[in-house]
């Protein structure tokens, strides 16, 4: 604790020092040494080169007066003594680097996604998300994060150099220090393929379940496979007879993402929202019961709180789930059993691992699987339609929507939404097939 005393205060004492140097006036320009500085970054880099000696003497009167200014603090989740008025960002978030001397690059050269989440506790949100911001923008970071008091999710994207600047922060913050570079997910990508820019939002739940987690919490959730583990237990439903009787391969995807990829044999269920989740499994208890399931989403954090709620109910003989999600699995096992491609909540809306297409053109027919937004300007449903009905102008995700791209009549609902049955009754899943009875579309 005494080192981590230490570090925090040799991030206040820069920090000050740097905040010290602001001028007033409308701009934020930066004084010092006969120079004038209107990038912070810049500022960083003078100070850390040029005035060490005095952030050292300014950094032992912070030690001396830890208490006074929140050091004190015993475990992460005090991390929020520290004042959080008439500060400036460096004094209120001590984790953002604090001279950057890479190139974070520019929001549109090649770069990679990050996808990560953390259960934790966070009692001061506030604090947290206006350090997600304020990070973002020294490092060109664009994304959606979700913060929550029971913790962190988020995917963002930037340069190979930004996003390492980003991950070490977010790991060396009190309260995420459970994180691991192995909790990070990674793809190749770049900032515009978040066209939202940064967003980062205060909510309830860090996944919307739908359910306090009071009441369900992530504590009680399944066990976690390791990608190797998950891989052979997959293998065995696939050829042992017996064991396709009394296991379930549970996707807890939406429709959407499950029909352009999912594993030969799951139970994929059709349902819009992960929302529904807990009204599915009310639903469907008696295909459950008895049974082993094993439960998979795309980076994992659905399967935490899905695999608690469906424990909860007390039908299943065991409830597991893939730690790190297909993201994980596809990097070990490209051509394993999941077959198609791996759907993303950002423009590139998926990613591939192996050449298999497994959904069709919603026009003709034809085997495609690149998602483009609806065309009607009130509908946010994704299409798949071919090239080929592309040119003939089938854009929309159903005729009400191709008919409002032709009049403008704006309408509150399409057919996709109002005549989807919100949570269905499930079948048996057929493993010679690969797919469940109810097909997914």
């Amino acid at each position: 604790m005494e080192k981590q005393k230490y570090k925090v205060a040799t991030k206040l004492a820069f920090s000050r020092f740097v905040s010290t140097k602001e001028t007033v006036g409308d701009a934020r320009v930066w004084s010092c040494c006969g120079e004038n500085y209107t990038e912070i970054i810049c500022m960083q880099r003078h100070a850390s080169r040029h005035h060490s000696t005095e952030i050292s003497h300014l950094k032992h009167k912070i030690i001396l007066h830890g208490k006074r200014i929140g050091l004190q603090s015993e475990t992460c989740g005090e991390a929020s003594l520290i004042p959080l008025t008439h500060l400036s960002h460096d004094d209120v978030f001590p984790w953002l680097p604090e001279a950057i001397e890479e190139d974070v690059g520019n929001i549109d050269e090649p770069g990679r996604i990050l996808l990560f989440y953390k259960y934790c506790n966070v009692s001061n949100t506030e604090h947290v998300r206006n350090w997600q911001l304020e990070l973002g923008r020294r490092l060109n970071i664009t994304g959606k994060i979700r913060i929550a008091t029971e913790g962190l999710n988020g995917t963002v994207g930037g340069s190979i150099a930004a996003t390492n600047i980003y991950m070490e922060a977010v790991m060396k913050h009190p309260f995420f220090q459970g994180l691991t570079r192995d909790d990070f997910k990674t793809s190749t990508g770049q900032s515009l393929h978040f066209s939202c820019g940064l967003k980062v939002g205060i909510f309830a739940e860090i996944v919307p379940i739908g359910i306090s987690s009071t009441c369900v919490s992530h504590e009680e959730a399944g066990p976690h496979l390791s990608v190797e583990e998950f891989h052979e237990a997959v293998s065995d439903i696939m050829t042992d007879e017996k064991k396709q009787k009394t296991a379930v391969l549970l996707d807890c995807r939406n429709f959407y993402e499950s029909r352009i990829g999912q594993f030969k044999g799951a139970l994929a269920p059709d349902i819009r929202k992960f929302s529904y989740f807990p009204e599915y499994v009310d639903k469907n208890l008696d295909y459950f019961k008895d049974k082993s399931v094993y439960m998979y989403c795309t980076g994992g954090i659905r399967c935490e709180r899905g695999s608690a709620y469906l424990k909860s109910k007390g039908v299943c003989k065991d409830v597991f789930q893939l730690h790190g999600g297909i993201h994980k699995y596809l990097q070990k096992y490209p051509d394993g059993y999941f077959r198609g491609k791996l759907f993303v909540f950002d423009d590139r809306y998926a990613i591939e691992f192996n050449e298999d297409v497994i959904s069709d053109c919603s026009y003709c027919g034809t085997p495609c699987d690149q998602y483009q937004p609806c065309s009607s300007q009130h509908c946010h449903q994704l299409v798949l339609s071919c090239s080929g009905c592309r040119l003939k102008y089938l854009t929309a995700c159903c005729s009400t929507c191709q008919k409002n791209e032709n009049d403008g009549t704006p309408r509150e609902e399409c057919e996709c939404t109002s005549s989807r049955e919100r949570v269905p009754l499930e079948n048996q899943p057929n493993i010679e097939t690969g797919v469940s009875d109810h097909a997914v579309q």
